[in-house]
């Protein structure tokens, strides 16, 4: 573990900052678009496959529950993200390899990061399922059934009501330690229980900034998940980028 013990500070934003880590993030972005794009197709491949995956099983009724699971644990997968705006940062041109080796030199606190994510999503599924079927003893096998269903009965109504206010609150109790932990923890001398704390200090001292961030966020992954996923080719990379200049911003370099 780490040897850092002391929390670092966190600077105030105006509430638009979230465009200018846009900006920023965009153009990081054009600076390597070859090997940006590359990652974010890495990304959207994964995610047709697991669509694909729920379509031939019979399961895409669960579509909009594996987006929310999306959103949750997303940043982990941005690291080689991070790894590149840090080096562009030094002057220097990422290349793919150095994202890409960024997995194999995972410490234990980016682990456990990566285990509290995949414990929300899994009480997201389940709360999702409890709703679910607690709302209906039908079985949607299609998305279009399930929207009828969602949208045309006041039970479905009354099931997207509640699954939109719970997944919400769990939703952004993971982006709350997350949204700064994940960029945090590139550095070596950050550990886990310090990158969350701030992660969540940073987000309740910035709240209406950071509640924008969240929203652009959403609202530019919806963009690329709409697009059958080719939009995240682009908007994958564009977002993971930014986040690492949101973290510039945020967090006070700590002294050596």
């Amino acid at each position: 573990m780490s040897e850092t013990t002391h929390l670092p500070d966190v600077n105030r934003v105006h509430f638009s900052a979230p465009f200018a880590w846009l900006l920023m993030g965009w153009q990081d972005f054009k600076a390597e678009p070859l090997t940006f794009a590359a990652y974010g197709a890495g990304l959207a491949l994964i995610s047709l496959g697991l669509a694909g995956m729920l379509y031939f099983t019979g399961q895409l009724a669960w579509f909009l529950v594996l987006i929310g699971g999306f959103m949750m644990i997303a940043p982990i997968s941005a690291s080689g993200l991070f790894r590149a705006a840090e080096i562009l940062e030094t002057g220097n041109r990422p290349q793919l390899i150095d994202m890409l080796r960024q997995f194999r030199q995972i410490r234990s606190d980016q682990i456990m990061l990566g285990v509290a994510l995949l414990f929300l999503f899994g009480l997201w599924f389940e709360v999702a399922y409890l709703i679910y079927g607690l709302s209906t003893s039908a079985v949607h096998r299609t998305i279009f059934d399930f929207l009828e269903f969602m949208l045309l009965t006041p039970e479905g109504r009354q099931m997207a009501l509640l699954g939109t206010i719970v997944g919400g609150v769990i939703a952004f109790l993971a982006y709350a330690i997350v949204v700064i932990s994940a960029p945090m923890l590139l550095n070596q001398e950050m550990d886990f229980f310090i990158a969350l704390i701030t992660s969540v200090r940073t987000v309740i001292v910035n709240f209406p900034a950071m509640l924008l961030w969240a929203f652009l966020i959403v609202f530019l992954t919806l963009i690329g998940i709409a697009t059958a996923f080719l939009g995240l080719v682009i908007i994958f990379p564009w977002i993971g980028l930014s986040s690492w200049h949101a973290y510039r911003s945020l967090v006070v370099p700590q002294e050596a």
